[in-house]
This record gives C-alpha cells, sequence and structure tokens, in this order.
C-alpha cells in the first residue's frame, strides 16, 4: 500500500525487541494453524516471507527439513537467528532481503509463508507472484492478513485507548480493496497464479491479568505506537500512554477474553 509508514523496515527496526519479547502471545497462535493447513512434512524446504523473529519460522524448524526466511528488517533478522541459535535449530537460514524480489530460484520450496507481512508490501502483486515463482509445482502457500477492526474486540479495545488519547484517531473503517476483503484476497492470489484457493477465518482469544499487562503486550511490541511516541516526543507521549493506560484500567476487566480474526489465504501451484 503506498504511503503506508508500515510498508518500510524502519518503524519494524525500532520495534524488533519488544517485537519478538511480546507479539508471540498474539502471533504464533496464527502461525501455528498455517502450519496445519499447509501439509508439511519431514523432509519439506519452507520459505518465510516478512519473517520478523520467526515466529513461523522456529515452528516450522521443528518439522521440516529446512527453512529459509527473510525479512527486510535487520534486527528482526539478527532476533530471529539468536532465537534460533538459542533453541537448537540448525536448519534455519535467515537473511535480510526484500519480498517483492526474492533471491531464490523458481520452484524450489514445496511451502511457502508470509505472516502478516506480504499484506503491507507496496507492491502486493508482486509479493504474491514472488511467492508462487519459488513454490515448487504442487507446493502450497499459506498468507495472512488481519479480518477489519470491527470484527476484533481486542483491537477495537485498543483503539478506544488510542482515541482517549488522541481524539482525533479513529477506528479504522473496513478497507473494501486490501486483503481484509476475502475476494480481494482470493482475485489477488488467483492473479499471481495460484489455484484451489480458499480464503479461511481464524479467530484467537487473548486474556491479559491486568490491564497493565495488556497495555505491554499490545504497544511495546506495536511499529505504530513506535511511530507516535517518535513523532510526538517523550513528553506528549508520556501523557498520551497516562490517558491510553487509564482507558484501559477503566474499560478492561483483568482475565476476560477478547478475541482477535486473520484471514488466512491458501493456494497452491498447479503441477505442469
Amino acid at each position: 500500500m503506498p504511503g503506508n509508514p508500515l510498508a518500510a523496515a524502519e518503524p519494524w527496526d525500532l520495534v524488533a525487541d519488544e517485537y519478538a519479547e511480546f507479539a508471540p502471545a498474539i502471533m504464533q497462535p496464527f502461525s501455528a494453524r498455517a502450519l496445519e493447513l499447509a501439509g508439511l512434512s519431514a523432509d519439506s524446504q519452507v520459505i518465510d516471507v516478512a519473517a520478523g523473529t520467526g515466529m513461523l519460522s522456529l515452528l516450522a524448524a521443528e518439522r521440516v527439513a529446512q527453512v529459509q526466511a527473510i525479512d527486510f528488517s535487520d534486527p528482526m533478522i539478527r532476533r530471529l537467528v539468536a532465537a534460533a541459535q538459542a533453541a537448537g535449530l540448525t536448519n534455519i537460514e535467515a537473511q535480510v532481503g526484500d519480498g517483492q524480489a526474492l533471491p531464490f530460484d523458481a520452484d524450489r520450496f514445496g511451502a511457502g509463508f508470509s505472516m502478516f507481512g506480504l499484506m503491507f508490501f507496496p507492491d502486493r502483486a508482486r509479493g504474491f507472484a514472488e511467492l508462487f515463482r519459488v513454490l515448487s509445482p504442487g507446493g502450497t502457500a499459506v498468507v495472512s492478513s488481519w479480518a477489519p477492526v470491527v470484527e476484533s474486540p481486542l483491537m477495537r479495545m485498543m483503539f478506544g485507548a488510542f482515541a482517549a488519547a488522541d481524539p482525533s484517531i479513529h477506528e479504522p473503517q473496513p478497507n473494501v480493496l486490501s486483503l481484509e476483503n476475502p475476494d480481494v484476497f482470493a482475485t489477488e492470489m488467483r492473479e499471481a497464479g495460484f489455484a484451489g484457493l480458499s480464503i479461511q477465518r481464524h479467530t484467537i482469544s487473548l486474556t491479559f491479568g491486568s490491564a497493565d499487562e495488556m497495555w505491554e503486550t499490545m504497544v511495546r511490541s506495536s511499529a505504530s505506537m513506535v511511530l507516535m511516541r517518535r513523532n510526538v516526543g517523550e513528553e506528549v507521549w508520556a501523557e498520551r500512554a497516562a490517558l491510553m493506560r487509564a482507558y484501559l484500567a477503566d474499560n478492561y476487566r483483568p482475565n476476560r477474553p477478547l478475541s482477535t480474526t486473520a484471514f488466512l489465504g491458501i493456494g497452491h501451484k498447479p503441477q505442469p
């Protein structure tokens, strides 16, 4: 999406450490579901595009022969490599690179993934085309994108907090031109060459022991919040953070489950 600040590496560079610590609570269940849908085997060769700090790569490496991970953020890749080493996983190769121009031969991987990454690409069509190119015939791709915020009580709670701190921030309305529209999702995958398409809705629920725990999990790993903090300065950020935390304290009941939903696009590269 042209003009989207999250299509650049810088905000992800800034949030890499916090993302590695806090984001798995939200992201790992979707990665686990994506791996189930791909039908992997012990000899599978896998590519993880826009891999971030490696949530899918680390899970996949425990069940496949080889994982190639690529992301445009060097700090994210360094965190991925460190996590793989700490876990004793020797079958992950990670590098900095562009998911719109993958540095791999065609027809190489039996499965390919992009978890909440390709959705931000400036040229989504190119991202889908590259993922299709590097898959071997018969290979499976699974790509995830968030459903509209209106379908996510978790995200609605957070946007309520944002608006409490800055009334100019409004809850995003559904974007019918993005991957949060299942018809667009399927069309873009089909145009890249994928067949046997299925766009599946997957919902998870999270609970937090306190409003402060919710704040830590949702905000410290958010690239958007890092950008806001940098743009407004520390003094204004401190004022806004206090207002957001107060909103959550007033509106979140400890251990209350809040759901969030994503779409998982599954497609296959046809056999010749």
